[in-house]
């Protein structure tokens, strides 16, 4: 009656463990953890073409199209810059070195370069939250900075508008396409006496669009923040549901006792009578092997019953149905039904006692994690 007592008890615990739950904890959209000084740093390198607009042309009639031949020129850029989050960073920008100065339709080379600090806001990432693997970002700029006029020995101020758009070809790697324009000081084309009073007429302009690539140093990733009010709730939902199992389990035993009671002065002819429950072994996603060696303790009583009274066993396999397909969840839940079954044997029920099936992939039991796993029960 003792060892009976023992069997219907541990019977009675149908859910004495749990899965490990694969999902990862919830994170804030928009806030990330801080990188240190010497991360989030890049270099760019890029080919430009430019278009230069001076205030001495205004009011000579020639053409604004930044292609004619006395207006653009090649050039190249070479840039250094950190983001200090996921949407603000900061640049240093040399672009070089060949200029033109307009105020008529024939061409005037000089050689011209310019150093401009930037500041860089990535919308993308402060409008949709950060994104590793976003492939297009869309960053403007603003900032200002100086020019040189090698040809004439003349420096001036400028200002930098732009947009910058990068496209992403690995953590470490980037293409990037920009659009910009600097708005310099009416000297800086080596000519001092402006012409117009209008913004765009005052000053010398220069537009260029530039092709380059971006190569990042060091971590050029950021880890986002936990989500610490939903990882509570999460937490507080998973205690509510352990508690509840428990009140199950309780109210199980406490019917088996009364049960036992009753039938104290009875020879029970079979324990099938009384074992309605089984009891499992849990399993990791996609895999056959045990997940915690705690869920073979209450087997080891039950097989220990079984090598005694001489009854078969039979051990079923389950898997998930949300992952995985039917025909993989069926071998699956087989080959975890197997497991059981040959750590039933290693402790000393004999294999022709033992009854293995798959249910294949199923969605019984919430969460789904608690679909993943084998039972055990005394054959009807």
């Amino acid at each position: 009656m003792k060892k009976l007592l023992i069997v219907l008890a541990m019977c009675g615990l149908t859910m004495g463990a749990s899965a490990q739950e694969t999902t990862t904890d919830p994170v804030q959209k928009y806030s990330v953890a801080t990188n240190s000084f010497w991360s989030n740093w890049f270099i760019q390198v890029g080919a430009d073409w430019n278009a230069y607009y001076s205030n001495e042309e205004h009011g000579q009639g020639l053409s604004h199209s930044p292609f004619k031949g006395f207006r653009a020129v090649p050039g190249f850029s070479v840039a250094v810059g950190k983001w200090f989050t996921p949407g603000l960073g900061l640049r240093t920008k040399f672009q070089g070195v060949w200029g033109r100065q307009v105020y008529d339709d024939v061409k005037h080379t000089r050689k011209m370069w310019t150093l401009n600090e930037n500041v860089l806001f990535n919308l993308s990432n402060m409008l949709y939250g950060y994104n590793p693997e976003r492939v297009w970002n869309f960053v403007p700029f603003l900032g200002g900075g100086i020019n040189r006029n090698c040809s004439d020995n003349n420096y001036a101020m400028n200002l930098s508008f732009g947009i910058l758009n990068t496209f992403r070809v690995s953590n470490k790697v980037g293409i990037n396409f920009e659009l910009g324009w600097n708005y310099a000081e009416e000297d800086f084309d080596g000519i001092s006496a402006g012409k117009g009073s209008r913004i765009w007429e005052g000053k010398d302009n220069r537009l260029y669009a530039e092709v380059g690539l971006t190569f990042n140093l060091g971590k050029a990733t950021w880890e986002k923040t936990p989500d610490v009010d939903a990882i509570k709730a999460l937490s507080q939902s998973q205690i509510d549901a352990l508690n509840a199992q428990l009140n199950d389990a309780n109210s199980e035993n406490a019917r088996l006792k009364n049960l036992l009671a009753e039938k104290k002065n009875e020879a029970p002819a079979s324990v099938k009578n009384y074992s309605n429950a089984p009891m499992s072994v849990f399993f990791n996603i996609n895999k056959a092997k045990v997940a915690s060696r705690k869920d073979l303790v209450n087997v080891k009583g039950l097989a220990d019953y079984a090598k005694e009274n001489n009854v078969n066993l039979v051990v079923t396999g389950y898997a998930d149905s949300a992952t995985g397909s039917a025909a993989y969840n069926q071998k699956l839940s087989e080959r975890r039904a197997e497991t059981v079954a040959n750590e039933l044997v290693k402790m000393g029920v004999s294999r022709d006692q033992i009854t293995t099936e798959g249910k294949g992939g199923v969605k019984d039991l919430s969460p789904v994690s608690y679909n993943r796993r084998a039972t055990v029960k005394i054959a009807d």
